[in-house]
């Protein structure tokens, strides 16, 4: 940016249109008020169908995208920001969209040699009246995040009619995949102009059973190691997988990319990579980046840093 940042207007678009709303807000309230005082001016924007008014009447310097989900997180909004010209945060528009799409991000994860998840996508409606593979499985929307309508079925369940169901609002189409036993583990990666650096791993234990939407936004719903407790080549293939996914994708500032590594058979799999990863007191980008000495206002400033456009 060729402002210094103490005379910027940015405009962080938190809240918005999808079932992620909630982690929106807190995301967003966290940057904002992060950037109060770092920045000339800080507009909290609730995004809604008339963001494109609404920025072409703030009229910003920088828009910091704090939204999650669909319509903030899937190259919509990034669309409107290329439309307006206005620098923004996080990835651009091809990146967005890819990455929102879980079958199509398994298949350039695939082809540029990480190793992802079996499975596929199914009729929610043929999930709901059988088991699609053998159990034990996982069933979860192809384009949403947060862990929003994720459903484990182990050996002896029952199927989960709530997929079939009329109230069902995640797509026709849903991703079943086989259940990876083993840790939870996760590596943000930050874009920089030197080529993507993965900052730690962490090893995410849930209090209570799956790493679900309460595991990840309660307070205690989970417990985070970091560095991981792991086999160095393990640790380092992580590290390096993120990177790689990072840029495969096209990612753009942040990105997090969640694995399972099952330790008696050895195996690191990578689940999805998140464009706009969360940014709520319990979220896991900010305490990697504590972890290697960057503030959670060392973060997003740098986020703002790194804004550009076209993306």
């Amino acid at each position: 940016m060729s402002r210094p940042l103490s005379e910027m207007h940015v405009a962080v678009l938190l809240g918005g249109l999808s079932s992620e709303r909630e982690v929106s807000l807190s995301s967003g309230k966290g940057c904002a008020d992060a950037l109060e005082g770092q920045v000339a001016k800080v507009s909290r924007v609730d995004a809604g169908r008339d963001l494109a008014q609404v920025l072409a009447e703030l009229r910003p310097d920088v828009v910091f995208n704090a939204l999650h989900g669909e319509w903030g997180e899937d190259g919509c909004v990034q669309g409107i920001l290329e439309t307006l010209q206005i620098p923004y945060t996080h990835s651009g528009v091809l990146a967005s969209a890819l990455t929102m799409d879980k079958e199509k991000t398994k298949a350039v994860l695939n082809a540029a040699g990480v190793k992802v998840p079996g499975g596929g996508l199914f009729d929610r409606h043929e999930v709901a009246a059988r088991h699609v593979i053998p159990p034990p499985y996982v069933i979860k929307p192809n384009a949403e995040g947060s862990s929003v309508g994720v459903y484990l079925v182990r050996e002896g369940d029952d199927r989960v009619r709530a997929v079939g169901a009329d109230d069902w609002t995640y797509g026709e189409k849903v991703m079943v995949e086989p259940y990876i036993p083993g840790k939870e583990l996760c590596v943000a990666v930050i874009g920089e102009a030197t080529g993507p650096r993965a900052l730690t791993v962490t090893d995410i234990t849930p209090v209570k059973g799956f790493y679900d939407y309460e595991a990840k936004y309660a307070p205690g719903g989970s417990v985070h190691k970091l560095p991981a407790d792991l086999p160095p080549r393990v640790f380092e293939a992580a590290m390096r997988e993120s990177e790689q996914a990072h840029l495969a994708l096209g990612c753009r500032g942040v990105s997090r990319s969640d694995f399972r590594y099952d330790d008696v058979n050895d195996d690191l799999v990578l689940l999805e990579v998140n464009t706009q990863p969360g940014m709520t007191p319990t979220s896991l980008v900010p305490e990697q980046a504590a972890y290697v000495g960057m503030t959670y206002q060392d973060l997003v400033r740098w986020m703002v840093e790194d804004a550009s456009c076209p993306r």
